[in-house]
């Protein structure tokens, strides 16, 4: 009787066989996605279509903070409309400033102490703007 070795064979995506083409096509997903959200985002903390965004705030921010909630939510819009214009022109700097900014949000939210759903999804974001950053070109000059 003949033994046989056993291999486990992984899966591809274990063995770094991604294209260049296909790391182009990630590439330009997120691209779209971290230029486009953020810029929505940031102009609905004006609207207040997608959501209430002022429920979202920690009480230690908007006690710390001299300013009315709708105020502060106003700023994040400014910020998050330049992370998107930021990455439509920086790819690389402007995913690193949007992960930053998810990393607030999520403390914002984990110091609220309820809507863990959302910083679950944030975390998923940020680590997807963690990725673009990876896969932007380096800006040369």
């Amino acid at each position: 009787m003949t033994s046989t070795a056993h291999s486990v064979r992984l899966s591809p995506y274990w063995h770094g066989t991604s294209s260049t083409r296909d790391s182009h096509r990630a590439f330009r997903l997120l691209y779209g996605a971290f230029v486009l959200l953020p810029i929505i985002a940031g102009f609905d903390k004006f609207a207040d279509v997608l959501a209430n965004w002022s429920g979202y705030l920690a009480p230690v921010v908007t006690d710390t903070l001299p300013l009315r909630p709708e105020v502060l939510m106003r700023i994040a819009g400014v910020v998050e409309i330049a992370a998107g214009l930021l990455v439509l022109l920086r790819p690389r700097l402007g995913a690193y400033v949007v992960a930053g900014w998810l990393g607030a949000v999520i403390a914002n939210l984990l110091a609220l102490g309820h809507y863990w759903d959302v910083a679950l999804r944030d975390f998923g974001l940020l680590l997807g703007a963690l990725a673009l950053a990876r896969l932007s070109p380096q800006r040369s000059g």
